[in-house]
C-alpha cells in the first residue's frame, strides 16, 4: 500500500527569465541513492560481507551486481525546473505512452479536488530503467490524496488506470489552477511510497513519491491547457514541460 513519509529533498529552484545565474559554474555529480534504496541495499550488503568474509566468490559476485542494480533502480538526481507561468511539468522520466481526452477519475472530483467532466490525460510509462522518483506537475499546496488497492497488471495498459493499485494527488497553485496527477504501480512494482499529505506546500518539480520497479503516472491537465510533448516522446521528471496554457 501506499506509505507517506517526508521528503528531506527539496526541488532545485528554476533558474531566473534568460538562463542567468550568479555563482560558480555548475558541475556534475553522481546521483545519489534515494533513502527507500538504501533500505533494500543494507541486507545485500551484509549477503555479500558474509560472503567476502567466507571466501564464497560466486554468492559475491551475485550480491554485488544485485546491489548496483538496486543502486541504479533508486537513483535520484537533481532537476531544475523551467522558468514560466502555468506550465505543467513531467511527473516522471519514461515515455509518453498516450494522450487522450477521458473521464477525470471520481478519486480526483470533488470540492477539494477537480471539478467533473473531462481533461487530457498525459501517461507516461516508466520502465526499469528508468528514475523513479516522482516530482510534481506544479507548484503549490497538497488539497487532496487518495490511495487505492488494487492488482498489479502491466502499467502501459489503458486499464491499469481503473484496476491497478494507485495513488491521486491534486495540488493546488497560488493562482487557483488545480492540477491532478497519478501514480499508478505496474506488473513489477508492488509499493507506492508517497512524500506528501493534504496541506504540504510543494516546490516546483519537488519530490513528491516514488513507485518500485516499473510503473506508470499520469497527468491530467487543467482547463486551457494544451499538451507540449507527444506520444512516443521520452521526458523527464521536474523538467519537461509536458502541458502549457493554450495559445
Amino acid at each position: 500500500m501506499a506509505r507517506t513519509q517526508p521528503d528531506r529533498h527539496r526541488a532545485v529552484a528554476p533558474a531566473p527569465p534568460g538562463g542567468a545565474a550568479a555563482g560558480p559554474p555548475a558541475e556534475w555529480r553522481w546521483p545519489a541513492v534515494h533513502r527507500e534504496g538504501w533500505r533494500l541495499m543494507a541486507p545485500v550488503a551484509a549477503v555479500a560481507g558474509v560472503a567476502l568474509l567466507f571466501g564464497w566468490t560466486v554468492l559475491f559476485a551475485l550480491a554485488a551486481l544485485l546491489g548496483v542494480a538496486v543502486a541504479l533502480f533508486f537513483r535520484d538526481p537533481e532537476r531544475v525546473p523551467p522558468p514560466g507561468d502555468s506550465l505543467v511539468l513531467a511527473p516522471a522520466d519514461g515515455l509518453v505512452a498516450q494522450i487522450a481526452e477521458v473521464e477525470i477519475p471520481r478519486q480526483l472530483v470533488g470540492d477539494d479536488g477537480l471539478e467533473a467532466g473531462t481533461a487530457t490525460r498525459i501517461s507516461i510509462f516508466l520502465s526499469v530503467f528508468d528514475v523513479h522518483v516522482n516530482r510534481t506537475p506544479v507548484a503549490g499546496i497538497v488539497r487532496r490524496q487518495v490511495y487505492v488497492p488494487g492488482v498489479f497488471r502491466n502499467a502501459s495498459l489503458d486499464e491499469a488506470s481503473e484496476d491497478n493499485e494507485r495513488n491521486y494527488v491534486v495540488v493546488e497553485t497560488l493562482d487557483g489552477l488545480r492540477v491532478g496527477f497519478a501514480q499508478i504501480a505496474g506488473l513489477v512494482a508492488r509499493r507506492i511510497v508517497s512524500f506528501v499529505k493534504p496541506g504540504d506546500m510543494l516546490a516546483p518539480g519537488q519530490r513528491f513519491g516514488l513507485i518500485r520497479f516499473g510503473s506508470r503516472c499520469d497527468v491530467f491537465l487543467p482547463p486551457g491547457h494544451v499538451p507540449a510533448v507527444l506520444k512516443g516522446q521520452r521526458v523527464v521528471a521536474g523538467e519537461t514541460v509536458v502541458g502549457r496554457p493554450a495559445p
